[in-house]
């Protein structure tokens, strides 16, 4: 069975997927990258500079790049992915189904239309409804977006929130797979014992000292200034912060952080893939305060590397993978009073007590993997 998969650009939480499909032998793949080949060095306005991954992702599986006529050329938005030629593409590998991943883009709703009742048309995505507001607009949208999910004959979700959003939009139970949102456990997991300790110390923060840790994008969505205000009320002098990436919000944190006079908080520039897991290796407890956020792929990450977590209920991930009392906790987003009540309580456990969630938040994730999501997929495209 052949399977042609529709996606803007290569990233690094789905190709290990395409990767894993191809080396299993059950299905055939082939890969087709929208954005076109120019993808591969893209300016990020989330952390405000070009990001060039240093670990591999267009290795081990078939792809191929699609002309893109779009003026301004980037997954910003619908007119972003225009593709001519991408049907006749499709056509000529023949595929038994297409695998489409996000509707929202020019070339991609014209295959939708096209394939619709020619195809089988699977669709991935990550939409919930935590941001969903009532109000005409949002009517209008409801309206469209059952259209939309009308070409889909089957979707694979990635956790609760993302399968109540579909439900909502008129596709049934036996139209939706569970191929949960993950990481590469085995990568994130390793020690990384010696980088850690020197990174700590060249932060001159101690075995002894508690370290929270976030790690992404400076924008507004990720709600940072929240945490550094909620930070700056721990009285502990042996808690420290420390923020790693780069982004438009970052000139407003160093001021705050400055004109508030915040003390043991610590920025790092951007690390690259290959460096990552050593900063959640490096914390005590990572925290996501994001005031919207689909997902949420890091708490994966610093889960997988054994850390208690503290993030926000507008988090997609929070229903799934944060327990109350056994991993972390879950505050109202925006809610500075209740961010800064949940992040004292859990530094006040301690370090040995952070680190009994931790070995729970890696026992939890232990099961969101990248066989997992393939296997989803090729019991669905088998079946026929």
């Amino acid at each position: 069975m052949k399977l042609a998969v529709i996606t803007t650009h290569a990233i690094q939480y789905y190709a290990p997927v395409f990767k894993l499909l191809h080396q299993r032998q059950n299905i055939e793949i082939k890969v087709y990258y929208t954005w076109g080949e120019s993808s591969q060095k893209k300016h990020d306005p989330g952390f405000n500079k070009t990001v060039n991954w240093d670990i591999s992702l267009l290795n081990d599986y078939p792809y191929e790049w699609v002309k893109n006529t779009a003026k301004n050329p980037g997954s910003h938005g619908f007119k972003g992915v225009v593709n001519p030629e991408l049907i006749e593409q499709i056509k000529i590998y023949n595929p038994d189904a297409i695998l489409i991943y996000g509707w929202a883009y020019q070339g991609h709703l014209k295959a939708f239309r096209y394939f619709k009742n020619k195809v089988p048309i699977y669709f991935r995505g990550d939409s919930t409804l935590l941001n969903d507001k009532k109000n005409f607009k949002s009517l209008l949208r409801s309206f469209f977006l059952r259209w939309v999910y009308s070409h889909v004959d089957h979707a694979f979700y990635v956790g609760s929130n993302n399968k109540s959003y579909f439900k909502k939009f008129n596709l049934k139970e036996n139209q939706l797979s569970f191929a949960p949102h993950a990481i590469d456990n085995d990568r994130f997991k390793a020690g990384h014992n010696s980088e850690v300790q020197k990174l700590r110390e060249s932060l001159k923060i101690t075995d002894e000292d508690i370290l929270i840790v976030y790690a992404g994008k400076f924008e507004p969505v990720k709600n940072l200034k929240t945490l550094l205000t909620a930070f700056s009320a721990i009285k502990q002098t042996n808690v420290h912060l420390l923020l790693v990436g780069n982004g438009p919000d970052e000139k407003d944190l160093r001021q705050q952080a400055e004109t508030n006079e915040i003390k043991r908080l610590h920025f790092l520039d951007l690390v690259n893939q290959s460096y990552i897991p050593v900063i959640y290796h490096a914390a005590d407890l990572f925290c996501l305060p994001s005031i919207s956020e689909s997902w949420g792929l890091a708490i994966n990450e610093a889960m997988a590397c054994g850390k208690a977590i503290l993030t926000s209920n507008k988090v997609g991930c929070a229903a799934d993978l944060v327990i109350h009392g056994k991993n972390g906790d879950i505050f109202e987003a925006g809610n500075i009073t209740d961010l800064t009540k949940k992040l004292i309580a859990l530094v006040q456990k301690g370090k040995t007590e952070l680190l009994k969630m931790g070995k729970n938040s890696a026992d939890l994730i232990s099961t969101w993997d990248f066989e997992t999501q393939a296997r989803a997929i090729e019991e669905k495209l088998n079946e026929k």
